[in-house]
């Protein structure tokens, strides 16, 4: 009779510390505790899928029963307790799975074998596998005995989900926090079991395998016998990604040969290569940004272990990045992950992606344009705007006079430049330069004369002259100028109304008048205290023409109503009561109700 065919995932499931892959920390831990018996009476197993939870709690507990472990601590595998949970007939180590038994009564039954002590062994290991999928109640029954479970009964609960379980119980539980198991590890490993299966297959294959099982073990173990029953014995990389409808590397290692060469017409046909052989497009540029990622790590030194790839394909990697600049690889990422966050909400997406690989064909032809755009200081070194300069510079030095004395500027503008400069510009040029020789290189860049400085400056400055701000402005001059003040604040509406409202007091000393202006709250006197007082003086000053002004703001006092507003009917009859006897007798003798 032929042999039953067990999947890789069970043959090949570990059955002592040393097999367990990736988890060594957690193993070291288990095995200190219990040579040092110092077994706490439940632990919790969370991780993610397929990296040993389950695997581990049945280890652990087949160790602690075993009868001869080894120096290390590792189970004999010969005892009667080992031979027994080998064979599913232990009486000391159970399995429930809470994804099926759930209830309260399923724990009830549970807590009623927890007392019975073990036949076999000096434990009664329980292994709960999915315990986040506990009801409420179930939980709250298992409390109790969680906390305080009789000396042999030790329990292990394993899930997938740790945020799931209640905080109740993960207090009672040791907690070990199981890790993604690495692709060099998982490579090791399916490498071993190929060759104990006699299966011929290469590095680069067994790096896609892993890289599909994204830190599983299990899910590894799963693809390489689907990998086994596509391909036989003999298994070649270009199998390997047909089968798992993988992203080949080469188009990678293409499309970049094209960036570098501004072929954007050659990606654009990888790109429609890779659609015509069903890929999804978001998942090739997912595939590309990774791909430019793993250029970047091979052209910056003391970044390999951040590779997880052959050594094959890291020589290959090194040859390209070689090749390629830093700033052009950063470049080309922003390019691709600017694609990737647009794709989904583009109504185009084949050409969103297109115009992506257009844009990184391009991004080396930007250093080439640079050279031809260097002979455009030429324009700039002819003669015609040298010449051009002193024509309009008799113009602009119109502009000064009313700064510079008008004697030095009237002679040369009016009488000199205006006839000569046309018939004789070298003469021209010469009365010019000896009128106005503060003046020489500002000839150069007329737009940062000192004429056009002062015309930009002009508007500012004299709106609080010297001569008038040595002495006070007269009230009415203050009160004219309050006026002129609310207007320039129309866009702030608050502003404005608070100051047309205003109440203005003009108190003097020491030379200095205070306007005093009320608004109607001490909110609106700090938001003016502390953000606008010191602009609307400086406004007030420029209207007034003086700076010995101050503004200071004040709350409006209300006039005090000495007299009771009456607002109930209750109020109302009593008040015409007391001012009228007359009605207040008639309301005594009908006995009527004021309220």
């Amino acid at each position: 009779m032929e042999q039953q065919y067990i999947v890789s995932a069970r043959k090949y499931r570990p059955d002592s510390f040393e097999t367990l892959i990736g988890q060594d920390n957690i193993a070291k831990t288990l095995k200190n505790s219990i040579i040092r018996g110092q077994l706490a009476h439940a632990y919790l197993f969370c991780g993610p899928r397929g990296v040993g939870k389950t695997s581990m709690a049945r280890i652990f507990a087949k160790t602690i029963n075993c009868s001869d472990p080894s120096a290390d601590m590792e189970p004999c595998g010969q005892c009667e307790s080992c031979l027994s949970f080998k064979e599913g007939r232990s009486y000391c180590i159970h399995e429930l799975d809470a994804a099926s038994n759930n209830g309260v009564d399923d724990i009830k039954a549970l807590l009623e074998k927890v007392v019975i002590p073990p036949q076999v062994g000096k434990y009664s290991v329980y292994i709960i596998d999915e315990v986040h999928m506990l009801s409420q109640s179930a939980f709250n029954a298992f409390l109790k005995t969680l906390e305080e479970p009789p000396a042999h009964a030790i329990f292990i609960l394993a899930t997938t989900e740790k945020h799931k379980i209640i905080p109740t119980i993960l207090s009672r539980c040791q907690v070990y926090d199981f890790n993604r198991i690495g692709i060099p590890d998982i490579v090791s490993n399916l490498k071993g079991i190929a060759s104990r299966e006699n299966i011929s297959i290469d590095d680069e294959s067994l790096h896609i395998i892993a890289q599909k099982a994204d830190g599983a073990m299990r899910d590894a173990l799963t693809i390489f016998d689907q990998t086994v029953a596509f391909c036989g014995t003999d298994i070649r990389y270009e199998d390997v990604i047909r089968n798992l409808n993988v992203l080949d590397y080469e188009y990678s290692f293409r499309l970049v040969d094209a960036f570098l060469s501004s072929d954007y017409a050659s990606a654009l046909l990888v790109f429609d290569e890779i659609l015509s052989k069903g890929f999804n497009a978001l998942y090739f540029v997912t595939a590309l940004s990774s791909h430019l990622r793993d250029l970047l790590v091979s052209k910056t030194g003391g970044l390999e272990c951040l590779l997880d790839l052959p050594e094959s394909l890291k020589e290959r990697y090194a040859a390209q990045a070689a090749r390629c600049s830093v700033k052009f690889l950063y470049d080309a990422l922003g390019v691709t992950t600017a694609c990737e966050a647009g794709y989904r909400t583009s109504a185009n997406q084949r050409l969103h992606i297109e115009y992506a690989l257009m844009k990184l064909s391009f991004l080396t032809a930007a250093p080439a344009a640079t050279p031809v755009a260097a002979p455009a200081p030429a324009p700039v070194a002819a003669p015609a705007p040298v010449t051009a300069a002193p024509a309009p510079q008799p113009q602009p030095k119109k502009a000064p006079a009313p700064v510079t004395p008008a004697p030095v500027t009237a002679a040369p503008v009016t009488a000199a430049p205006e006839p000569q400069p046309q018939p004789q510009p070298k003469k021209a040029s010469a009365p010019v330069t000896a009128a106005s020789e503060p003046q020489p290189q500002p000839k150069k860049a007329s737009g940062l004369s000192l004429g056009s400085m002062m015309q930009k400056v002009s508007p500012k400055t004299p709106e609080i002259p010297e001569e008038t701000s040595a002495a006070a402005p007269e009230d009415d001059v203050l009160l004219a100028g309050w006026k002129k003040l609310s207007p320039e604040y129309r866009e702030r509406p608050r502003l404005a109304s608070a100051l047309e409202s205003s109440d203005l007091e003009i108190v003097e000393s020491e030379g200095v008048k205070t306007v005093k202006f009320s608004v109607l709250n001490e909110a609106q006197q700090k938001w003016i205290q502390e953000s606008l007082l010191h602009k609307l003086e400086d406004s007030y000053r420029a209207i007034v023409g003086s700076t010995k002004v101050r503004l200071e703001v004040c709350v409006k006092q209300l006039p005090v109503d000495d007299e009771k507003k009456l607002y109930m009917p209750k109020e109302k009859a009593e008040s015409l009561m007391a001012s009228n006897p007359q009605v207040a007798s008639l309301v005594s003798d009908l006995n009527l109700d004021i309220k």
